[in-house]
């Protein structure tokens, strides 16, 4: 049986979702954030060198890399389910958008986290410096590449109602992340094609069972 070291508020919900839409038996093993330093704890370098989540277990074999636990849950379990037919221009959209919710998306949105941190851990005599350089860049650098991301779904979204076409797909299990933190750190849920996908994958059923078996999630 499939195993997901699961981490609070991380990715890892995803893998609960997908295995969910798919109806394939697994096991959740909890993992807890640091709660000063939001780190995954030590015991997930068990599981894997990096430490990081997620990461998934079946049998002998351990993967991490959303995308790439996507790609072996659905190629070994899915009997063909949540992908467009190989050589459709949806399958060539399925691919891209794939990879591209883990690469460019996630890119603009952690930096927006590393800089909200920044002023919070400098020391107390550098904390109004820190402050104000993390300032400069968020609103220099991060924010316009934000902008660029979030018209981009936008648009997208506005051509069919899913990021592959007209059915839904394990690429929008994986872009999923990217809108929920999105509309959390950039305001990305007051464009209305953003907001009625979040509000479509929010009432999907499996989506609900994954937060069941997940535990709180601060994006859903």
């Amino acid at each position: 049986m499939i195993v997901v070291h699961h981490l609070n508020n991380s990715r890892s919900q995803r893998v609960l979702w997908l295995l969910e839409e798919l109806g394939v038996p697994y096991e959740v093993k909890r993992y807890e954030r640091d709660p000063q330093t939001m780190l995954a704890p030590p015991a997930l370098k068990a599981i894997h060198p990096l430490g990081k989540s997620p990461v998934i277990s079946d049998g002998d074999t351990v993967i991490a890399e959303t995308g790439a636990i996507i790609e072996y849950v659905t190629e070994v379990h899915g009997q063909g389910r949540l992908i467009p037919a190989a050589g459709s221009a949806e399958r060539l959209r399925y691919t891209y958008w794939l990879h591209y919710a883990e690469g460019s998306a996630m890119t603009p949105l952690l930096l927006t986290l590393v800089f909200s941190a920044l002023p919070k851990r400098a020391p107390g005599l550098m904390k109004p410096l820190v402050k104000s350089i993390a300032a400069k860049a968020q609103a220099g650098f991060v924010d316009p590449q934000l902008k660029t991301h979030i018209d981009y779904w936008e648009a997208e979204l506005a051509k069919s109602p899913w990021f592959a076409g007209p059915e839904f797909t394990a690429a929008d299990i994986a872009m999923s992340f990217p809108l929920e933190a999105g509309a959390d750190r950039a305001g990305a849920a007051s464009r209305p094609h953003i907001k009625a996908f979040l509000e479509k994958i929010h009432a999907r059923p499996a989506y609900q069972r994954a937060l069941e078996r997940g535990g709180p999630y601060a994006y859903a």
